[in-house]
């Protein structure tokens, strides 16, 4: 068996792949060039501008369904303003949070402990009061003058774990801060999240909101063309792919992150078949493993 095994791994160094890279089908990628959202991007561009003027930007809140682009958008723009506020010299940081992540936002106390370890802080993982995390991390940003822009991913959830008490606490802390200002862009799943929220939270959070459609089967193609281009080689993928990874995105309310997904399993199962084309057989046979592995975790 050794042998054969070796063998094998041989062969497969040997041939040329199908891809060219992976990470460009994966969800956490943001690519330089995002279609159909260019007028979530200027809104976005408009309301955060100021901080290039070191003036603290509105607190946004982004919602939409899932694949429609939110998080791809926020962090493409983020990402650029930071990129010029670096070649001015200016002292803005961004911060990225996922709160559906396990450990990192189920307690008021993981949370802010993980932010205060993203600004550079020393926390330990249990044993402080919360207050006291709350100072640490308060002294953390007062550090130097500096604008945080802080991205809540998932907010939903970490308002279902921990209650709307930690979103009032979080945007009352510009009142304690000194040399220190910050903004918050949420970004939930969930249309109807700010209705559940307690008034004074959705007034002090909400005071931007941008509202993302989801994707038809149209411009879900020239999404994954636009993607696929650098993800695989040139020629490897047979006519009708496309359009068949699309239609099964399109119809789960148009998920951009389904089809990407789909795409790129097809191409992973192609592969292990020794095929030198994606045909559509393997976007049928991507969709059941798909669904077979959803239903494995559920």
């Amino acid at each position: 068996m050794g042998d054969k095994l070796s063998k094998f791994f041989e062969e497969y160094l040997n041939k040329e792949p199908l891809f060219i890279n992976k990470k460009i089908l994966q969800s956490s990628y943001t690519p330089d060039n995002i279609p159909h959202r260019d007028d979530q991007i200027k809104q976005l561009a408009k309301v955060l501008a100021p901080a290039l003027r070191m003036e603290k930007p509105s607190n946004v809140f982004i919602y939409g369904k899932t694949g429609s682009g939110k998080t791809c958008v926020g962090r493409y723009v983020v990402n650029e303003i930071y990129e010029t506020c670096k070649k001015n010299k200016l002292n803005v940081n961004i911060y990225y949070l996922n709160c559906k992540m396990k450990k990192v936002a189920d307690t008021e106390y993981r949370l802010i402990a993980e932010l205060a370890r993203g600004f550079g802080a020393a926390v330990p993982a249990t044993g402080l009061p919360t207050e006291e995390v709350y100072k640490i991390f308060i002294e953390t940003l007062e550090n130097k003058s500096q604008l945080v822009i802080l991205i809540l991913d998932e907010i939903d959830q970490l308002v279902r774990k921990i209650g709307d008490g930690i979103l009032y606490n979080l945007t009352r802390l510009n009142s304690e801060l000194k040399n220190c200002e910050m903004s918050f862009i949420g970004i939930s799943n969930d249309l109807t999240f700010t209705e559940n929220l307690d008034p004074r939270v959705k007034s002090s959070l909400s005071e931007e909101e941008l509202v993302f459609p989801p994707y038809n089967a149209m411009q879900l193609q020239d999404i994954l063309r636009d993607r696929a281009k650098f993800a695989f080689r040139e020629g490897v993928m047979e006519e009708g792919v496309i359009e068949k990874c699309s239609a099964y995105a399109a119809r789960e309310h148009g998920d951009a992150r389904r089809a990407l997904e789909l795409l790129r399993v097809a191409g992973e199962l192609a592969e292990r078949d020794n095929s030198l084309k994606i045909s559509i057989k393997y976007i049928d046979e991507a969709e059941n493993k798909i669904e077979r592995d959803r239903i494995l975790d559920i």
